[in-house]
């Protein structure tokens, strides 16, 4: 027995755009909540990142299938009461919009609890949501440089950015197991309570590696690229093809053990020049010079198959095409419109099946309109005769 569809029965209403929100909407979805996807009346701004579904956007697919979709114009009073009624029977209210927009507008969740005690907030924000960081755009670019992200990633010469949105997939994921947490504590005290992510100390916790060397270790280790400052050997070599092997020796045995099977030269584990990690280190260029020497002598697959029977830790560097056709990726296919798009799977097995259907703009909005409707009037008819069950949204 495996998860299987554990949040299901709950409600998400989610006033979300862009990465880091939908990713936490989209993880939510996943386990089995319904995830109500609030969107301006012109949608979400990443609907429009791409055209790779016929004329849709791929991006949008990988973060928001297993969502409703509707539009909502807060500047309307009737769709302002409408937010309002889903809210009354939501447990979650997910969203990234600006600190404080929807605080000024009544929304804030000490004013939502009044009327729903258990409703848990959840916002994500740049860098956080009072301070003198509240009122700056946080973009992940941006959130990587001043977060330090862009600092340690690179070479001696450049700094250079994740490739991917790391700081709003960390925050996405971040936010989806504060949700969990608060759902646990609502269960113990029927409550609900207000939880803040901001991007810039999800990044600040990842970085804590170099935080604590540059605090207590004499300064944060230094760009090298695909090498480690303080490990050796760590990093790519090169085979018989050109292409690259990823190795990193963690201790002197396995040290010995990888100049003996691999290396053929069982004498240079006791070399003076390599006999620890510190030596290893400062004669960094003979080492490599060493190794590639061998490397190139076999090709990637040869290499690779030599280290895992020594027991060597190692990596080929794939490039995207080669994750494409890694016989080791997990594939899910979404429906986006009657277009297929096929995406690398969430990590996380499930027993039931995932949802795979990207809504529309809109595509939900008639229907959830009329439920809301149909449940307000019954609650009325509740209020003028004998109590009996009310309609779901």
């Amino acid at each position: 027995m495996g998860l299987d569809q554990e949040l299901a029965g709950l409600l998400v209403v989610s006033m979300e755009q862009a990465v880091a929100a939908p990713y936490c909407g989209l993880m939510l979805a996943d386990a089995g909540a319904r995830v109500i996807k609030v969107e301006r009346t012109e949608g979400d701004f990443a609907r429009g990142y791409d055209q790779g579904a016929d004329g849709k956007s791929v991006f949008f697919s990988w973060l928001n299938r297993g969502k409703e979709s509707i539009c909502i114009d807060l500047n309307q009073d009737a769709d302002e009461a409408l937010l309002r009624s889903m809210l009354k029977h939501a447990d979650v209210f997910l969203h990234n919009l600006a600190p404080g927009a929807l605080t000024r507008r009544g929304f804030g969740g000490e004013t939502l609890r009044e009327h729903n005690p258990g409703l848990i907030t959840c916002e994500i924000n740049g860098y956080g949501s009072s301070g003198p960081g509240a009122r700056k755009k946080a973009y992940d670019f941006l959130v990587q440089a001043e977060s330090g992200i862009c600092a340690i990633n690179g070479t001696q010469e450049q700094p250079a950015r994740v490739g991917i949105s790391i700081c709003d997939i960390a925050s996405g994921q971040t936010a989806f197991s504060s949700i969990l947490r608060a759902l646990i504590q609502r269960g113990r005290t029927g409550t609900g309570v207000d939880v803040s992510i901001a991007m810039f100390d999800v990044m600040a916790d990842f970085m804590n590696f170099p935080l604590l060397a540059h605090r207590y270790l004499g300064g944060a280790p230094q760009r090298m690229g695909l090498t480690h400052p303080l490990i050796a050997p760590y990093g790519a070599y090169t085979v018989k093809d050109g292409s690259h092997i990823l190795i990193a020796i963690q201790s002197d045995r396995e040290w010995c053990s990888f100049c003996d099977a691999i290396l053929g030269q069982p004498e240079l584990g006791a070399d003076a020049r390599f006999v620890n990690n510190t030596e290893r280190v400062k004669h960094r260029g003979a080492m490599d010079e060493i190794i590639n020497g061998v490397f190139g002598r076999h090709s990637a697959d040869q290499m690779s198959q030599l280290l895992d029977d020594a027991k060597i830790a190692n990596a080929c560097l794939s490039s995207v095409e080669d994750l494409s056709n890694h016989q080791l990726i997990l594939n899910l296919v979404a429906d986006f419109g009657g277009t297929k798009v096929n995406m690398a799977d969430l990590p996380v097995a499930t027993d039931s099946e995932r949802p795979t259907l990207v809504p529309l703009l809109d595509q939900h909005g008639e229907s959830i309109r009329s439920r809301v409707r149909s449940r307000d009037s019954a609650r009325v008819s509740e209020a003028q005769s004998e109590p009996r069950p009310r309609p779901g949204l």
